[in-house]
């Protein structure tokens, strides 16, 4: 999946207010995400892609397990000997 707030791919906005969105247009610029604002006086604001673009999500890690204890697969096999790449 592509990166939010890239040229590829930005971060879509939605907001209240003409003042609102030239704030919004302004911080996008300073912090160098691409955005598409859009003044929807009827609806909520939305700015969770902004929120996501200026603080991605980490990415999951696989905890290591010893070679000994039960694979976290699930089959009931030792680690060591069903998933050898999970063991430390």
């Amino acid at each position: 999946m592509a990166r939010i707030g890239t040229k590829n791919h930005p971060a879509i906005l939605r907001v209240r207010n003409e003042l609102r969105a030239m704030q919004l247009i302004d911080f996008c610029k300073e912090v160098g995400v691409q955005a598409i604002v859009g003044v929807e006086p009827d609806q909520d604001e939305d700015i969770t892609d902004l929120e996501r673009a200026i603080q991605p999500p980490e990415p999951l890690r696989v905890a290591k397990v010893g070679r000994n204890e039960p694979c976290p697969c699930g089959s009931g096999r030792k680690a060591k000997k069903c998933c050898p790449e999970l063991t430390a």
